[in-house]
């Protein structure tokens, strides 16, 4: 008989069991470059540096150009705490894969892209030409605008959120420019006590036209909505719980209103460019000093007499009304706009990563794939596509 062994374990606990091992997550580790914005006096930033610890925490590396977040008050001590790389040099930023911007790149920029990377921007197409689109094909970008991004829901999360800012700054900017100082009718917004308020009319009935009304009302004006869907109409009403005066977008009817109106804002988009719904007759027929803030001139404008301006000269008077036509109106509350942008960016490339890459998530994400106006030179977006008289390929058949 042998000798017996003492051990603290059972018989069951020494023998051989399953182990379980510690399985990576498969994702695509993103390298992202943010460079400074330098068009149309733009202040924003796609990411904070708080966004951007989150995202280097994930693994993910983050390239920002010197002095990129000046203009939101964000240091670049900021975002090297952070766990950026802050880059002196533009054409380093413009060498990573994927490369992030508010405004579109200007062509020296796209000169810096290489060949097959991702470009994130708004596109802007009342601000662009052919020969942007061409660029990038012949550099063979897949290029991503903020404007066509739907979610689950088949909504625009990134253009809800810049239209919200937007329509409050509308407002806002109209009712600097009725003051006297500024050349206008010197009309206050509320009025006061014996003394009638502005009249305002809003030209389109989606998120820009809702956050310009609520503006507009809280501040006391009078308010009036065109739009030619009865059902934005109806949930703009229910939505800020005030039946407010709407009509549709009847020429009689809309030229009467801009006649008496002090201010109007024009929030109304196409599909790709905005249709033009005021003429220059109407607007020759506005009061002297009246304001017309185009918040679509990015897309084009939707009154006949509105030009695109800048930070710097934003207005010119035509027929003796004062005319706004900044594209980029939400730079002016540059840091509040960078967090709405940089709140986006967070979760969607944590989303990214999980499905291995921009490339993998493509063929999974309708949304995205929306979004994708050039998908390796090739034109993915009809109505730019038409808009410039460029050749059309269908992304679907392109990845699928």
């Amino acid at each position: 008989m042998g000798k017996k062994i003492y051990t603290p374990f059972s018989k069951e606990e020494l023998l051989p069991r399953e182990e379980k091992l510690e399985v990576a997550t498969r994702g695509g580790k993103l390298k992202i470059g943010i460079p400074k914005e330098e068009q149309f006096q733009e202040s924003r930033v796609c990411l904070t540096p708080d966004t951007v610890e989150v995202l280097v925490a994930h693994g993910h590396q983050v390239m920002v150009e010197t002095n990129a977040g000046m203009g939101a008050h964000f240091t670049d001590n900021q975002y090297s705490e952070a766990g950026a790389q802050i880059a002196y040099s533009k054409k380093d930023v413009f060498a990573q894969p994927i490369v992030l911007k508010v405004v579109p790149p200007s062509d020296e920029e796209l000169d810096l892209l290489k060949p097959n990377a991702f470009l994130f921007s708004a596109v802007q197409p009342g601000t662009r030409d052919r020969e942007y689109f061409t660029h990038l094909s012949n550099k063979k970008i897949t290029a991503i605008g903020y404007e066509y991004l739907e979610d689950e829901h088949k909504q625009l999360p990134l253009v809800r959120l810049i239209s919200e800012i937007a329509g409050t700054t509308s407002i806002l900017i109209a009712s600097e420019l009725l003051s006297t100082s500024h050349g206008g009718n010197g009309v206050m917004l509320g009025g006061v006590s014996g003394v009638r308020p502005a009249e305002v009319v809003i030209i389109g009935a989606g998120t820009v036209g809702e956050f310009a009304a609520r503006s507009a009302l809280g501040l006391g004006a009078s308010v009036r909505i065109f739009d030619n869907s009865l059902t934005r109409l109806r949930r703009l009403q229910n939505d800020i719980g005030v039946r407010i005066p709407t009509s549709t977008i009847d020429p009689k009817e809309l030229k009467k209103a801009l006649r008496r109106s002090d201010i109007a804002v024009g929030a109304i988009r196409g599909t790709s460019r905005s249709p033009i719904v005021v003429s220059e007759e109407m607007v020759q027929l506005m009061k002297p000093g009246a304001v017309i803030i185009d918040v679509s001139i990015d897309c084009g404008g939707c009154f006949d007499t509105s030009e695109i301006t800048t930070h710097d000269n934003p207005t010119f008077v035509k027929h003796d009304v004062i005319h706004y036509g900044v594209p980029n109106i939400t730079s002016r509350y540059a840091r509040t706009a960078s967090k709405a942008l940089s709140n986006f960016f967070l979760s969607y490339f944590i989303e990214v990563a999980k499905h291995g890459g921009l490339e993998s998530l493509l063929s999974h994400d309708a949304g995205l794939r929306k979004g994708v106006y050039t998908y390796k030179g090739r034109i993915t977006n009809q109505e730019l596509a038409q808009w410039f008289d460029l050749e059309y390929r269908d992304l679907n058949l392109l990845i699928l």
